[in-house]
């Protein structure tokens, strides 16, 4: 839900209905990132988290959650302010205010993550973790697309009331969600005065274990390239739709969803390839192609006035993603455990490089887009090319560019695991652990 609000209908919010500049809303969606490389820290500290209960977990999922509360709480105030509707005229408020709530909202959502993650990991064995990952991503895309629907019918007649409304309703369902999530989730085990006095490792030396086989730190590096190509259009996928296909917020909004269901088809191809004994490598590997088509397709929708074809490219940017990220996270969960470090670190790093990616793309993709259109409309490239859709396509070409430097990078890891996969049970939920 948060993910909905920050990376579909606010930026679309702020850049169409507020004004807002393209950049200027890349670096807001962009600054969780100062908090992204950290998660792999949150991760390690949460494996060696001591708790006179014996709790490890818990504890950072409940204070991610206070903090992603807050941050949506003060949100939607604060980007009114951002747009110009203020009594009083104060400089770099709505700047620094609009900031703080986008830090805030951040900084919850890592550490939950990372938690949840690796309470996830903890309470699986080697058999059912695939299914473990599973679970976890599909209601995170069925969450995102019931979100995006929601959020995408409340925000049909848009006004500030209303956003107010919607946001921070989205604040008190996420404290509300978060309770019952982590309830129960780990049991009361009392520890030991040893156990609470033994020394701790250090992350550096913990860090140094967990890339020194050389596969943790090219995967990190491939899930680094990857997500910088399929998210660099994140803030600007809906402004696309609304300023150059004319769509409404509501129909915009609905593009979120589109992207969930096909992420939904690329794990049900994933649960079908695990099946037939296919490496999580050589998936990453066919979620990049397809995200070579879906962003071709969405560049063609413009000159061809078709938002079919942009629903289309949408979707398949869902698919092309969810399949990639399934495979890496999949890899990651199964890197070797060691004394020093535990599954925490592994997805802690796993995530932050996929955070730290996302955020950068972000920022990029919104410079870049401003930048260009800047040139291009004031006529120096040419009448062909003054046109607002000339800076989005630019955006579009690079992510297709990266896609194939991604490409390039994982090949190594590819000829490694060359020996055929044991055929894997697939991605069932069935047989779930409880």
């Amino acid at each position: 839900m948060a993910g909905v609000m920050l990376l579909g209908t606010l930026n679309r919010v702020m850049i169409v209905e507020l004004s807002v500049p393209a950049t200027l809303v890349a670096i807001m969606v962009a600054l969780p990132v100062l908090i992204a490389p950290f998660r792999a820290l949150l991760g390690f500290k949460s494996d060696n988290y001591r708790s006179a209960i014996g709790w490890k977990r818990i504890p950072y999922l409940w204070f991610g959650t206070l903090w992603q509360m807050g941050g949506l709480a003060i949100m939607p105030s604060c980007l009114l302010v951002l747009g110009g509707d203020v009594v009083h005229d104060i400089p770099f408020a709505g700047e620094a205010l609009a900031g703080l709530a986008f830090v805030m909202t951040g900084l919850g959502m890592h550490m939950t993550q990372t938690a949840g993650l690796a309470l996830a990991a903890d309470r699986a064995t080697d058999e059912t973790r695939p299914r473990v990952v599973a679970l976890l991503y599909v209601m995170f895309l069925i969450g995102m697309g019931l979100s995006a629907i929601v959020i995408g019918w409340l925000l049909r007649d848009f006004n500030g009331v209303r956003l107010i409304q919607v946001v921070q309703g989205c604040a008190v369902v996420t404290i509300l969600l978060n309770l019952v999530a982590l309830w129960r989730q780990e049991r009361v085990r009392p520890m030991t005065k040893a156990e609470r006095e033994a020394p701790q490792p250090s992350f550096g030396a913990a860090w140094a274990d967990l890339t020194r086989g050389g596969t943790a730190g090219r995967l990190l590096a491939v899930v680094f390239l990857g997500t910088m190509a399929f998210n660099m259009q994140d803030v600007l996928l809906e402004p696309y739709g609304g300023e150059i296909l004319g769509l409404s917020v509501s129909s915009t909004t609905l593009l979120t969803a589109g992207w969930a269901a096909g992420a939904l088809a690329g794990f049900a191809m994933a649960a079908r390839w695990l099946r037939r004994g296919l490496h999580p490598f050589r998936m990453a590997g066919r979620g990049l192609l397809a995200g070579l088509v879906a962003f071709s397709a969405v560049i063609f929708a413009s000159p061809m006035g078709s938002p079919a074809l942009f629903f289309a490219g949408a979707t398949l940017i869902g698919f092309g993603g969810g399949l990639f990220a399934v495979s890496t996270l999949t890899a990651a969960m199964t890197l070797p455990e060691t004394d020093m470090a535990g599954k925490g670190l592994a997805l802690g790093a796993w995530g932050a490089a996929q955070a730290t990616a996302a955020g950068l793309s972000t920022l990029i993709g919104g410079a870049l887009r401003d930048g260009v259109n800047q040139i291009a409309t004031s006529g120096a490239w040419g009448a062909a090319l003054n046109d607002p859709a000339t800076g989005y396509s630019v955006v579009y070409h690079t992510e297709i560019g990266l896609l194939f430097v991604t490409m390039v990078a994982l090949g190594p890891l590819l000829s490694r695991n060359r020996i055929p996969q044991e055929k894997s049970t697939g991605l069932g939920l069935a047989d779930f652990p409880t």
